[in-house]
């Protein structure tokens, strides 16, 4: 095969044409790295490391891309990269730069969704370590990053008892809606016995108040 044409297209961007008919449109540093010119003969297999070296280039720029508007975690990362390059091995190995240039880290990432979940969203442990997990983290990892936050339990349900569901709480014999504010913190990751120590304490210094 032959590079029967090398034309600037857009911006760092070139147009590059196969035995006048099949085109491929190639970043700068693709053409400079591979010796790219008119007249050149190129064999299949060079084509393809070709092709994969913009390819690869393409998903880590669109990898960073994603980066500088939040934070992912690798696999979250990789499936998104995945969905648009539909290459299993080069979106890994996209994955693995970003790594080793401590750009995707899952144990910060961890930590700081432990932190968000516990201190802001006021979930419990149990709920918090589900969350991580579902962003593909493993289950060591996000118990680690959740370890100094699990003596926040009862703080932090107490504050959802006063700032979210003290309407519900203004008579101790109200059974109705006490189970239901006790099925919400259920929700929200809490164990029966945290929660029923947590309104015992709820209602004891609502009566001190008074």
């Amino acid at each position: 095969m032959e590079v029967t044409s090398v034309r600037k297209y857009k911006g760092t961007t070139y147009e590059v044409e196969i035995d006048y008919q099949k085109k491929y449109y190639l970043h700068i540093d693709i053409i400079y790295d591979f010796s790219v010119c008119e007249g050149m003969q190129i064999e299949r297999e060079e084509l393809r490391k070709i092709i994969y070296a913009s390819n690869f280039r393409r998903s880590y720029q669109y990898a960073l891309y994603c980066l500088d508007y939040r934070d992912y975690s690798s696999q979250e990362l990789y499936q998104k990269i995945l969905k648009v390059y539909k290459n299993q091995k080069l979106c890994a190995e996209v994955i693995k730069k970003l790594e080793n240039a401590g750009l995707v880290d899952d144990v910060r990432y961890a930590e700081r969704l432990a932190e968000k979940l516990v201190t802001v969203k006021k979930y419990g442990v149990r709920r918090a370590k589900r969350e991580i997990m579902l962003k593909g983290i493993d289950e060591f990892t996000a118990e680690d990053a959740l370890e100094p936050y699990r003596n926040l339990t009862e703080e932090n349900i107490l504050c959802l008892l006063e700032k979210k569901y003290a309407r519900y709480l203004y008579d101790r014999n109200d059974r109705k809606n006490i189970e239901k504010v006790k099925n919400a913190l259920v929700r929200y990751g809490y164990g029966f016995d945290e929660i029923n120590h947590a309104v015992r304490n709820y209602f004891g210094n609502a009566e001190s108040e008074d």
